[in-house]
C-alpha cells in the first residue's frame, strides 16, 4: 500500500496523461443545466479542491466522476481504481470497523490490507468496535481507510470533514494531506471552505453556471500558514471569484466567532475562543 510520493513532487501536479479527463459534460434536471458543457483535465497525483455556491453542481460533478450518476451527454475518462469519501461515513452499522474497511475487498490478504489502512490513520486499535461506538473522527478516518485500501488513482471526497467540530476538522485535514503524500492518488476535494482549500490543494476550481469559472494554481510552500501574504492574497482572489464581499465578511466573523465558540459540538463548525472563523460558502 506504500505508494511513495516526494515532498517536491506532491506539491505539483504530475504533467502527463490525465487521469480523469471530462469534455463537454451536460447534466440537466428539469428546464435547467446543473452541468453545462463542463470540461476538466486531472493529472495523476495533483490535489484539486473545487469551491462554489450551493447548487452549481459540484456534487452533480463528484458524483458523474465516481460513477454514481451517469453521464448522457459529454465525455467521461476515469481509471477503473477510484475511491470516494462522503460528509458521512456511511459505514454499515452492523459490520465490525475492519470489516467495513474491507467490504469487497478481493485480495487474499484483504484483512492484512485492512489492518495497515486502520492504522496509516490511526484507528488499529478500534479495529474490532461497532460504528456506532466510534466518534465522528473516528468514524471519518475509518471511511478514508476504507477507500485508501483500495489503493484508488483517483481519491474523491465530498465535503468529508463538514460536521466535524473544529479542531477533529483541522486534524483530519493534517491527516488528509499525509495520506495523499504517502499513496500519490490524484484528489478532488469538493469544499465550501476557501481555507481548506487553500491549505490541501494546489489547485482550485470554482464553478458556476455548470462550468468552470476560475481555475487558479495554489503555488504555495508546505505547511501553510494563514497568516502568510501568499495565502492572505490566493484567499480575496478566491472569495471574489466567490461573489464575496470581504468588508462584509469581516464585519460578521466576529459575530459568528463568538456563536460558533459557545455552541461547539459535533456536526457543528464550533472554533475554540478567540479563533478566526474560515469563510464558507
Amino acid at each position: 500500500m506504500s505508494h511513495a510520493l516526494s515532498q517536491s513532487t506532491a506539491s505539483q501536479s504530475i504533467i502527463g496523461k490525465p487521469v480523469v479527463s471530462v469534455r463537454g459534460l451536460v447534466r440537466n434536471f428539469g428546464a435547467g443545466n446543473v452541468l453545462d458543457g463542463l470540461s476538466l483535465d486531472l493529472q495523476p497525483g495533483s490535489f484539486t479542491a473545487l469551491l462554489g455556491r450551493s447548487g452549481c453542481g459540484k456534487s452533480t460533478l463528484l458524483r458523474t466522476l465516481a460513477r454514481l450518476d451517469p453521464a448522457p451527454e459529454g465525455t467521461v475518462h476515469l481509471p477503473d481504481e477510484r475511491a470516494v469519501v462522503f460528509q458521512e461515513p456511511r459505514l454499515v452499522p452492523w459490520m465490525r470497523v475492519l470489516r467495513n474497511v474491507t467490504l469487497g475487498l478481493r485480495h487474499s490478504d484483504a484483512e492484512a490490507r485492512g489492518l495497515a489502512a486502520l492504522e496509516e490513520v490511526g484507528l488499529s486499535h478500534r479495529a474490532c468496535a461497532w460504528p456506532l461506538t466510534l466518534s465522528g473522527g473516528e468514524a471519518q478516518r475509518a471511511a478514508l481507510a476504507r477507500a485508501l485500501v483500495r489503493e484508488p488513482r483517483l481519491l474523491l471526497l465530498d465535503e468529508p470533514f463538514a460536521a466535524l467540530d473544529a479542531l477533529t476538522r483541522m486534524r483530519m485535514q493534517g491527516l488528509v494531506e499525509t495520506l495523499w503524500r504517502s499513496h500519490a492518488p490524484a484528489v478532488l476535494l469538493v469544499t465550501h471552505d476557501v481555507d481548506e482549500a487553500l491549505l490541501l490543494a494546489d489547485r482550485a476550481m470554482v464553478m458556476a453556471n455548470g462550468r468552470i469559472a476560475a481555475d487558479i494554481p495554489i503555488p504555495l510552500a508546505r505547511p501553510r500558514r494563514h497568516g502568510d501574504p501568499g495565502f492572505i492574497a490566493l484567499r480575496s482572489r478566491l472569495l471574489a471569484e466567490l461573489g464575496v464581499d470581504e468588508e462584509h465578511l469581516a464585519t460578521r466573523e466576529p459575530q459568528r466567532t463568538e456563536g460558533r465558540a459557545s455552541a461547539a459540538k459535533p456536526g457543528g463548525y464550533g472554533l475554540p475562543a478567540g479563533a478566526a472563523a474560515a469563510p464558507s460558502l
